[in-house]
Order: C-alpha cells, then sequence, then structure tokens
C-alpha cells in the first residue's frame, strides 16, 4: 500500500510538477497561433476553426472530473501515466489528422489525457506537504508554469512558420513522451494508505456535508471567474470602445499576466510567514477593493483609456493569485484521502463555468458603450468569493477544520 512522502521532495519532483501542470495549458496555446492556417488548409470558416479549441477546453474540464477521482483509487503515478498515453496517441491522431472533424476529436482525446498533471499535480501537492505550505508549493508551481504558457503562442506561431501546423503535434508527443519517461524513472507514489471502506462515493459524500470544503472551492472557483470575464471582454472594450489596435491590447493584456505571476511569486515568499486562511483574507480585501476601485472609475468615466483599466487590474490580479493558491490549498486540505476528488472537482467546475463566463464577459463588453457592465460582473464575482469564506468558511469553523485535518494526517500515518 502507498505510503504518503513526508520527506522533502528532491529537486526532479518540483520539476516534473511544473511540467506535468504546463502540458495541457501549453498544448493549447501553442495551436492557437496556426488556426488561420488551419481554416485554410481545411477550408472552413474561423468559427468551426475555433471548436479545436473550445472542445480541447471541454476535454480539460471532463479530464478533471474523471482523473482526480481515479488517482485517489488507484494512485498518482498509474493515473498520470494512462494520461500521457492518450495524449501521447491523441497528438499523433493529430499529425494523420485529414479532416477538421478528426483534428477536433484528437484534440479533445489530446487534452482528456494531457490535462491528467493538472489534477494530479494539486494531488501530488497535498500529499508532499503540511497545509500551511501546500498554498505557496502551488503558487511556485503555476509561477513557473506561467512563464512557458506565456511563452507558448510566440513558440508556436514559429514553429508553424518555419515547419507547418503538423510540426505542433510532433513537439506536443514528444513533451509528452519525456514528461512520461521522467514520471516513470522519478516520481513516487504518494497517495496515502486508503482508509478502510473508503471509495468515491463516500469521498464525494463527505466533501459535499463539509462546509470547509465547499466555501473553500467556492472561493477558488469565482475568484477564476473573474480571470474568464476580463479575458472575454477585454478585447471588446480595448479595441471597439477605446479604439486601440490588437497588438495594443495583447500587451496591455500581458500586464495581468504578469501581475499574476507577481502575486503567486508573494505567495511563495510569505505563506511560510502566516497562515493559509489569512492570506486568502488578505487576497480577498485587495481583490475587492480594486475591483470596487474599477466598478467606480466606470461609473465616473475614468478607465476609457487602457492605463487607467489595467493598472487597477493588475493590482487586482496580483490579489487574484493570492486567493486562488490558497483557497484551492484549503479545498484539498479538507480531506486528504480525497485530493484527487476534491483537486477534480474544483478543476472542473472553474474550466466548466469558466468557458460560460468568457462568453459572458464577451457579450457584456461587445453589447455596451462602456466598462460599466462588464466591472460589475468582477465586483460582483469579487463579493461572492468574500461571501463564500464568510459564510461558509467562518474563522470557527477554520479552526474546527484545521483540527480535523490533522487528526486525519495522524490516523493515515497510524495505518502506514
Amino acid at each position: 500500500m502507498a505510503a504518503p512522502q513526508r520527506e522533502t521532495p528532491s529537486r526532479m519532483v518540483l520539476i516534473l510538477l511544473v511540467v506535468m501542470t504546463g502540458l495541457a495549458p501549453i498544448s493549447l496555446y501553442l495551436l492557437v497561433p496556426a488556426l488561420p492556417m488551419l481554416a485554410t488548409t481545411f477550408d472552413r470558416d474561423a468559427s468551426v476553426v475555433q471548436m479545436t479549441v473550445s472542445f480541447y477546453m471541454a476535454g480539460i474540464a471532463i479530464s478533471q472530473l474523471l482523473l482526480g477521482p481515479l488517482s485517489d483509487r488507484f494512485g498518482r503515478r498509474p493515473v498520470m501515466l494512462a494520461g500521457l498515453s492518450l495524449s501521447i496517441v491523441a497528438s499523433v491522431s493529430c499529425i494523420f489528422a485529414a479532416t477538421l472533424p478528426q483534428l477536433i476529436a484528437a484534440r479533445f482525446f489530446q487534452a482528456l489525457g494531457g490535462a491528467s498533471g493538472m489534477v494530479i499535480s494539486r494531488a501530488i501537492i497535498r500529499d508532499l506537504y503540511p497545509r500551511e505550505r501546500i498554498g505557496a508549493m502551488i503558487s511556485l508551481v503555476v509561477a513557473v508554469m506561467m512563464i512557458a504558457q506565456m511563452l507558448s503562442p510566440l513558440t508556436g506561431g514559429l514553429i508553424e512558420i518555419a515547419l507547418g501546423w503538423h510540426a505542433i503535434f510532433y513537439v506536443v508527443a514528444a513533451l509528452s513522451i519525456a514528461i512520461a519517461a521522467a514520471v516513470t524513472l522519478a516520481l513516487p507514489e504518494t497517495r496515502p494508505a486508503r482508509v478502510e471502506g473508503a471509495s468515491f462515493r463516500r469521498d464525494i459524500a463527505m466533501l459535499v456535508k463539509s462546509r470547509a470544503f465547499l466555501g473553500y472551492m467556492l472561493c477558488q472557483v469565482l475568484a477564476s471567474q473573474i480571470i474568464f470575464a476580463f479575458a472575454g471582454g477585454g478585447p471588446y472594450i480595448v479595441e471597439v470602445q477605446m479604439g486601440r489596435s490588437s497588438a495594443e491590447y495583447g500587451a496591455w493584456f500581458a500586464t495581468t499576466g504578469f501581475a499574476y505571476f507577481v502575486g503567486n511569486l508573494f505567495c511563495v515568499r510569505y505563506a511560510p510567514r502566516h497562515s493559509l486562511d489569512r492570506l486568502i483574507w488578505f487576497g480577498l480585501v485587495l481583490q475587492l477593493t480594486s475591483a470596487a476601485l474599477n466598478f467606480a472609475w466606470s461609473i465616473f468615466g475614468f478607465n476609457q483609456v487602457p492605463s487607467v483599466l489595467f493598472g487597477t487590474q493588475m493590482l487586482l490580479m496580483f490579489a487574484n493569485a493570492a486567493v486562488m493558491a490558497n483557497s484551492a490549498a484549503g479545498a484539498i486540505s479538507v480531506r486528504p484521502g480525497a485530493a484527487g476528488t476534491a483537486s477534480g472537482a474544483m478543476g472542473f467546475l472553474q474550466m466548466g463555468v469558466g468557458a460560460l463566463t468568457s462568453q459572458l464577459g464577451a457579450w457584456l463588453g461587445g453589447h455596451f458603450g462602456s466598462t460599466l457592465p462588464l466591472t460589475s460582473a468582477m465586483l460582483t464575482l469579487s463579493l461572492a468569493c468574500a461571501c463564500s469564506m464568510i459564510f461558509l468558511v467562518p474563522r470557527t469553523q477554520m479552526k474546527v477544520t484545521k483540527e480535523l485535518i490533522e487528526t486525519a494526517e495522524e490516523d493515515e500515518a497510524g495505518v502506514m
């Protein structure tokens, strides 16, 4: 029976967690610059070609829901390797796809397998680290991954220009093979010993009955929707309402990614000195303040220039990083033996609801003549984040939850 690895993980394991997490998003963004070429190659409308992206995101969402519980049942390593194997097969299928529907289907399965690292890496972090360090480690993994993710569109464009769009899938297949080899050689099995009678149905029932889990999970999911809403509506506001170019929008949008990156580094630095819940509340207060500022600028018409809109949004994204990383840590810590199930449910809701929120953001940005509708939505989401913590994870519940987690960890260690 697998034992939790409480010793300090090696640097190789940390690197593996980063690349495991990054495989799916990097594969997504590598192909984006080649979408116009795909439309020309298959002689299809751009909206149809966009399905290679939308079905990929659907695959990520479904992967979170399926593979998290499976990793609790069968272990982190075998489920991760199965997911990578599916990603390799699907990537090869993308290379030889003769029609656009074949490519879309192959992309779906590529995401279904490749996204295994997104959900399993969070569970592994929960296996390896005590509760108060989980937020910092998630932040570290996300911060490093974001560097590669931000470079992915540029890399994909260069590959497509130099070698053609098929070469992108050769790169993804090679990356999947390399990660699979590294997992086989260097990743230990970290899943805690299963408690007698444990099952997927029992794990789900206990998580759903936990107010703490629901509060942390909703806080993380709602915070992520702020990103999806702004990403959906931002291009229309900057390019249509403000009359700026797409290149200028891209440059401004990169500043929010940088702010999110810095926010994750902040969590890495200060998590050892402050509790997980204190960092969540720090992020919530700052997030709500910056969302309220953007709302106020909209009322008075101050944020009709990118510098004001994105200046405040950078502050919001900095805060958002603290909220998301630490609330995710709280959610997967409520029941350590079901960390994969908790991570999967959270990831599924984040991506599934995110697809709808991005559409809503695009509608709010594209059908109105001011930024007020979009900033109102982001303020509402920020308030909802705070309410999920206030009403579902009150301070007394936080203390009880921490005691339960420590007791569960002691019980699991005693099973060994």
